[in-house]
């Protein structure tokens, strides 16, 4: 246990100081935000801090830090370090990033920021690969809670399909202010009081959460690196979130308010991962036992019910169900939002939103009767992928304007060597010897750290301020 409250400890300790560091590099202005110059009560509206917290904090989160976290547990305790120096040192600083710089651009989305600063050809590619990670995540957030709410109410999967779709379709074009901003908070709250009551259960019940220990425990006895780093992506750092933070880089009244809103909110996201991880290594008593004891909605439907009752019922429905509801909606709204971008098209009229949500809705609706397992496998990669990219556009951002780039080519060059080796070795990639995807991992890190230090791309000049 002592290790557990080590790890939280540094956390906090993280966001005060290291987030502090981290907003003083960048460097925060009192110039008006995005949401006072260009507010048009749709997309830019101006949101209180604590409630914008709220908002990003379910954005990013939904199941990622809970699922991800569980299914890192079967690593053991080595997996604290990666949440912990995972979320404080990459996962924080890239959701910073991303978001401040797309307050800086207007409110742009992560394609755009990226063209900004990596050019035209990695903005082509990330407006593409961001709408279809986006899309594959509302889809899977639409058939996930519809089979659920499919067996308790006895009413067909696709009727459930159709209700989630129209929920989603009208979140999708609302004024950000009218239903996001009134009932996230509610469930980011919920989400957080859920994980303060797994921790109490398992404090106060007697559990013993294990100590670290850098033996890997894994039943399958897969190697951590890089497998342990893809698949606690949520909790440590994930690319979906530079997908979410331009959202609320268009509704936050002061660039200050930054470190708290995404900074923050990463934190709180590797908090409620450290208290999932730890109760599933407590819980179960070994990764073994964890192992057999089901898929992770399983794990967290028995944990809840068993430490918290009726309570911890209503809370694990809450989070298998209406958590990936709602980050099933703001991926879609986010879609809208990339496409947007791209293609010039103001948002403002109804009848513009509803033109870009129809179509992406009805790829959407024609996924959901599509077996994509196997596409699926590639999310974890690419979620990731998308987080490298971001860390680089954000050195880049910091090395033209003559900051601290260390504070991200660091995580970044880290990211590059974990996703080059995991599409090497991977069964949905390569399947490469692991003697050989090392080396090959390192080097194209270093190729990739060489090419940032010492090769200037003319293409970002102009974005110097």
């Amino acid at each position: 246990m002592f290790t557990f409250f080590i790890s939280l400890i540094i956390l906090i300790l993280g966001y005060i100081f290291y987030g502090k560091y981290v907003e003083k590099v960048f460097g925060v202005t009192d110039a008006d935000t995005p949401a006072k110059r260009m507010n048009d009560g749709v997309d830019y509206v101006e949101i209180d801090w604590k409630r914008a917290f709220l908002i990003q904090f379910l954005n990013i989160a939904g199941l990622g830090p809970i699922f991800g976290a569980i299914a890192g547990a079967l690593w053991g305790p080595i997996a604290f370090l990666w949440i912990v120096f995972g979320t404080i040192f990459a996962g924080a600083v890239h959701d910073y990033m991303s978001g401040m710089l797309s307050l800086k651009h207007d409110g742009a989305t992560i394609g755009e920021v990226v063209g900004i600063y990596l050019g035209n050809n990695a903005k082509q590619i990330m407006r593409v690969f961001s709408v279809v990670l986006l899309v594959l995540v509302g889809v899977v957030f639409i058939n996930g809670p519809a089979a659920i709410l499919a067996n308790l109410s006895g009413i067909g999967k696709f009727w459930w399909v159709g209700i989630i779709i129209i929920y989603y379709l009208i979140a999708t074009v609302l004024p950000i202010d009218k239903l996001i901003a009134k009932i996230y908070p509610i469930f980011g709250a919920s989400l957080i009081i859920m994980g303060i009551g797994i921790a109490g259960g398992i404090i106060f019940k007697g559990y013993h959460i294990p100590e670290l220990t850098l033996q890997n425990l894994h039943p399958k006895t897969l190697n951590p690196f890089p497998y342990l780093f893809v698949t606690i992506a949520c909790g440590a750092i994930s690319g979906f979130h530079a997908t979410q933070s331009p959202m609320m880089a268009r509704c936050i009244t002061s660039e200050r308010e930054g470190r708290k809103v995404f900074y923050g909110a990463m934190v709180a996201e590797g908090i409620v991962a450290l208290i999932w991880a730890a109760a599933a290594m407590a819980f179960f008593g070994s990764t073994k036992n964890l192992a057999a004891a089901g898929s992770a909605a399983v794990v967290v439907n028995t944990i809840s019910n068993s430490l918290l009752g009726k309570i911890g019922g209503a809370l694990a429905l809450l989070g298998v169900v209406a958590a990936p509801i709602t980050s099933g909606d703001t991926a879609f709204r986010s879609a809208r939002l990339a496409i947007a971008d791209a293609t010039k098209f103001k948002q403002g009229p109804v009848k513009n939103r509803f033109l870009i949500a129809i179509p992406l809705f009805s790829i959407g609706l024609v996924l959901c009767f599509v077996d994509f397992t196997i596409l699926w496998r590639y999310f974890a990669w690419s979620n990731q992928t998308l987080a490298t990219i971001a860390l680089w556009a954000g050195a880049v951002y910091l090395k033209n304007n003559g900051k601290n780039y260390l504070i991200a080519a660091i995580p970044a060059t880290f990211m590059t060597s974990v996703i080059i080796t995991y599409i090497l070795i991977a069964k949905e990639g390569f399947k490469i010897s692991e003697k050989i995807a090392y080396p090959i991992g390192i080097i194209v890190a270093i190729l990739a750290l060489g090419n940032f230090l010492f090769i200037r791309n003319k293409e970002v000049e102009y974005s110097k301020e």
